[in-house]
């Protein structure tokens, strides 16, 4: 999907306090960034911000990363930024590139609406591919915590099979979030789009403990 620019895009990321330009600096102690030990969830791919904005604001003891890798982007989610956050920063970052920043200390990551790179020779560039699991291994903290939310049937059956080879196991699965029954959701600027043209939500969370 083609983005639009936003003016003056480098300077509001540059100024925002919320934004960390060298995350690589932090490989292995952004306890140091927050300056606390709470669990740390990461968004890869946070879109315009709105998710894990709210996340941040409603579970103050959980530090959260929006992983965005398009400028225009990621200025727009800064914008969304309310003052007084404590435990939310936002790092510019294509996720192939994701074991240059941390290192065994991420407790969950979200993928929210991802890329579904639908032709095959594109496997490689989904995230839940193999090539991005292994990743994963190498920034998750202890037990490996994934919570997946997508539109796109394909992906979704894709990931299913993905996570279960790769020796996931299903907490939770719907083919219909938005019709289940007392349901804890925070939606993403695509979920809501998506959701007024009566398409279905799929998610599912997975986990797989420490050997």
């Amino acid at each position: 999907m083609r983005q639009r620019n936003v003016k003056n895009k480098k300077e509001i990321i540059e100024n925002s306090k919320y934004f960390i330009p060298n995350p690589s600096d932090y490989y292995g102690c952004w306890n140091k960034v927050f300056k606390n030990n709470n669990p740390i969830y990461i968004e890869i791919g946070m879109g315009k911000g709105k998710f894990i904005i709210e996340n941040a604001l409603k579970y103050p003891n959980i530090n959260f990363i929006g992983i965005e890798k398009f400028d225009s982007i990621l200025a727009l989610a800064l914008k969304k930024i309310p003052d007084g956050i404590d435990n939310l920063k936002m790092i510019r970052l294509d996720a192939i590139n994701i074991q240059e920043v941390f290192n065994k200390e991420i407790d969950k990551i979200y993928l929210n609406f991802s890329d579904p790179w639908p032709k095959k020779r594109h496997e490689k560039r989904r995230l839940t591919s193999l090539v991005f699991l292994k990743k994963y291994d190498d920034v998750f903290k202890n037990d490996k915590k994934i919570e997946m939310k997508t539109d796109n049937k394909y992906l979704f059956c894709y990931s299913i099979k993905s996570f279960n080879n790769y020796g996931y196991y299903i907490d939770y699965l719907t083919f219909d979030l938005h019709n289940e029954e007392n349901i804890l959701n925070i939606t993403t600027e695509y979920e809501e789009k998506f959701t007024k043209l009566n398409n279905p939500i799929y998610k599912i969370t997975v986990s797989k403990c420490k050997k």
